[in-house]
């Protein structure tokens, strides 16, 4: 699988990148369109996802590094990002924590912004893990041909993951195909009557915690803390943290801090 999108002069433009360009790109159109809809300003919009974006990236490659610092002899080896190398959790905390610095800076609502923004993390995130495939990372155990065609897999999947003559399990398929399921169901619940603030993103850290849990059983690329996966240890806390926010929404009253109330009005920080 060749690794370059296109090749501009001496530049190599790589598929990680262009995707993790792309996904972000489109999450943007996505979270500023929700934001029109509840008439937050497109300039706190636009400026909070600026910032969370870079320190997100920032934050997902010093967490992969900081997990594998035996494989970095080199100090500039550490920025060589299109190479690979992104940790999603390390993304994820980080942008969590620019989004409630920036959230209280302009006294807004975080739980509100993270329910704008979810759906679009999500697709991002989907979209980004094709940048795995690209660079042949991210996959699971050695399996067979027949094995990959009986879960009806993409030819073109199977394909890629024909790594130096061995197959292997697309396990960054299993987790893009989740990442998009979760979309659709997330869409919904957004839109349901009854719906409240925080439930949104309490879904999100439920539904992606769960499947990466278990999808991370398969991998063999894993970062590891002693004998343990952290990305399952990370799966669990979201899990709870979801699980939390799900309790604290369900102790107001029905008609209390709903998702769609006051849709015409415009939200108040």
């Amino acid at each position: 699988m060749n690794k370059v999108l296109i090749t501009i002069g001496s530049v190599d433009i790589y598929w990680y990148s262009a995707l993790i360009i792309v996904g972000a790109l489109i999450a943007l159109f996505m979270i500023m369109k929700e934001g029109r809809r509840y008439g937050v300003s497109t300039d706190f919009l636009f400026n909070m996802c600026f910032w969370t974006i870079i320190v997100g990236i920032i934050g997902a490659r010093a967490y992969y590094v900081l997990f594998n610092l035996e494989y970095y002899h080199n100090f500039w080896d550490v920025f060589k990002v299109w190479e690979g190398g992104l940790a999603i959790h390390g993304g994820i905390i980080a942008g969590f924590i620019t989004m409630i610095f920036y959230c209280k800076k302009y006294n807004a609502k975080i739980t509100r912004i993270t329910d704008l923004v979810a759906p679009g993390l999500l697709l991002a995130q989907a979209i980004g893990r094709w940048g795995n495939f690209f660079n042949g990372e991210a996959h699971g155990a050695a399996t067979t041909l027949a094995r990959l065609q009986e879960l009806h897999i993409p030819q073109f999947v199977i394909d890629g993951m024909n790594i130096g003559g061995v197959y292997y399990e697309p396990t960054f398929f299993y987790e893009s195909l989740w990442c998009l399921l979760g979309i659709i169901i997330i869409l919904i619940i957004r839109r349901l009557k009854y719906t409240k603030v925080g439930q949104p993103t309490a879904f999100y850290l439920i539904w992606y915690g769960a499947g990466r849990l278990f999808i991370e059983m398969k991998r063999t690329d894993s970062l590891m803390l002693g004998g343990f996966k952290v990305a399952q240890i990370v799966s669990i806390g979201m899990i709870i943290i979801g699980l939390v926010i799900i309790l604290l929404a369900s102790r107001r009253g029905r008609y209390e801090n709903l998702y769609n109330q006051d849709e015409s009005k415009s939200i108040r920080f």
